[in-house]
């Protein structure tokens, strides 16, 4: 039985990039070594490590005034680093649009003068905030792009007009469409939803915001010690790297990100089409805001969504459990879900939703 992950992460990552890897485990290209005990400092290291920078630049098509970091502590270390690395007024304002941008405004408040200046909370997060205004005099907005639990994303109706610097978490959408890098001041992504396995967090940030850290952050935490070190100040996650390479490798050869985003719009829009038209199903997202990536769905009954979920996993749809916080199912459906995945998705709530029709008339 074939069986599709529909982890909100870490996620499934390609056969092919996972035989890749498995086929030079032990023997790395002749090096008689594997990754996982190779100096950062070796040259087959070096190798992989030039490849995978140039690879994500080129991917992301990021400027020359822009270095990529790549650092350890996932996407919510960033909430630290980045107030730390960015506030020199000391001012900033966040819009919370789920779990994630909660907690990094939350994080924030230790180190200067925060406000929210938005937040869909009144209506659990099931929308992206509109025509938001910031305070003046501020070093930077703060948005989550693609909110994992709760299903939502930024598109261009929504996203921040502002003269500030933007900084924006997308971790659980990057490299899944298109971005203009030029618009954000710093963008970070935790690798593992659609690029690796965890423990790779990656940071795009323009080169005018590097050396003006608080003299109280830590470190590791400071970007100018990973933008001088080109991420090698100490031992890096290399092993990630590696397979975050590979990924790379895949995506470069499926086309570019300009037909990923296809592919991946493709997929949703499968989904959201039949959600839309099950007598069953619904998604609670305001139908503008839909993320790409992940698709909470219900029933209405929490008895028929923890039978679905037990259901599906038999079926080898797995990990499709949504998150407490919402309840009922999530699909996330990253890169690496492939069309397959998604169809064999919907014939499975085609067939569930027949056989429990007798279940309707106790639904609202």
């Amino acid at each position: 039985m074939k069986v599709y992950n529909f982890s909100a992460g870490p996620s499934m990552l390609p056969d092919e990039v996972k035989l890749s890897a498995q086929k030079n485990f032990i023997n790395y290209e002749g090096s008689g070594i594997s990754v996982t005990e190779m100096s950062h400092r070796s040259k087959w290291y070096d190798a992989i490590h030039m490849e995978a920078l140039s690879s994500f630049r080129e991917l992301m098509n990021v400027p020359e005034n822009y270095e990529v970091l790549f650092v350890q502590g996932g996407a919510s270390q960033q909430f630290d680093a980045v107030p730390l690395n960015l506030l020199q007024k000391g001012r900033a304002d966040y819009i919370v649009t789920g779990n994630f941008s909660g907690k990094a405004e939350k994080s924030a408040r230790k180190y200067g003068d925060i406000q929210i200046a938005a937040s869909s909370k009144d209506k659990n997060f099931t929308y992206i905030p509109e025509g938001v205004t910031f305070r003046d005099d501020i070093d930077y907005v703060h948005i989550c792009q693609n909110n994992t639990i709760f299903g939502t994303r930024y598109t261009d109706r929504t996203f921040p007009v502002t003269d500030a610097t933007v900084v924006a978490d997308l971790s659980s959408c990057i490299l899944s469409k298109v971005v203009d890098v030029n618009k954000y001041g710093l963008i970070y992504a935790g690798a593992q939803k659609n690029i690796g396995p965890a423990g790779l967090t990656i940071v795009i940030i323009r080169k005018n915001l590097i050396g003006k850290e608080n003299p109280l952050c830590p470190t590791m935490l400071s970007y100018k010690t990973q933008a001088d070190a080109n991420s090698l100040y100490n031992t890096p996650p290399c092993f990630s790297i590696y397979m975050a390479m590979l990924m790379f490798r895949y995506l470069k050869g499926l086309g570019g990100v300009k037909v990923i985003q296809q592919i991946n719009e493709y997929k949703a829009g499968l989904l959201y089409d039949f959600i839309d038209n099950s007598s069953l199903f619904t998604n609670p997202v305001n139908t503008l805001d839909r993320s790409i990536m992940n698709v909470p769905f219900v029933t209405g009954d929490d008895e028929l969504n923890a039978k679905f979920v037990k259901e599906a996993e038999k079926a080898g749809l797995v990990s499709i459990k949504g998150h407490k916080l919402v309840g009922g199912m999530r699909a996330s459906i990253y890169n690496a879900m492939p069309i397959e995945g998604v169809k064999a998705l919907i014939e499975f709530m085609k067939k569930f939703e027949l056989e429990n029709k007798k279940c309707l008339t106790f639904l609202p």
